[in-house]
């Protein structure tokens, strides 16, 4: 004899057990946000949400990071470049002969030192806007 209830729980119970086992997606609405400092890691820093390629200028509540970024902290699955001039424009070679804008994966870069379409830039102290993008 066939037996709804017993078939709806068994159901209900595989299904559970299906949604406890599934691997959890990020939600595409999730902010990811990028650390940057004006001192090394941990020193006059901020996490800023990032929207995939939109240029985030360093102005307004961000101003203090104008031409003061030292250091910067790139979530994994994500390319940010850095550009000397607001409005995420790159204009070649900028201030002190550094490249205008510079690219940098994952990871924690130290501006002192990061790599430019030259080879090693120091770009410290030069960002005033900047745009992300997952790879």
């Amino acid at each position: 004899m066939f037996n709804s209830k017993a078939l709806l729980t068994s159901s209900l119970a595989a299904v559970l057990a299906f949604a406890a086992a599934a691997p959890a997606k990020p939600s595409p609405d999730a902010s990811v946000t990028v650390q940057v400092c004006s001192g090394g890691v941990g020193v006059g820093c901020t996490n800023v949400p990032v929207v995939s390629d939109s240029c985030i200028n360093l102005t307004g509540g961000l101003s203090f990071l104008n031409k003061e970024i030292s250091t910067a902290v790139i979530p994994g699955g994500f390319i940010c470049t850095f550009f000397q001039d607001f409005g995420c424009t790159a204009t070649g070679t900028g201030n002190a002969g550094a490249d205008s804008s510079v690219f940098l994966s994952q990871g924690t870069w130290n501006f002192f030192s990061v790599p430019g379409l030259s080879g090693p830039q120091n770009f410290n102290d030069l960002t005033s806007s900047f745009s992300c993008s997952p790879l």
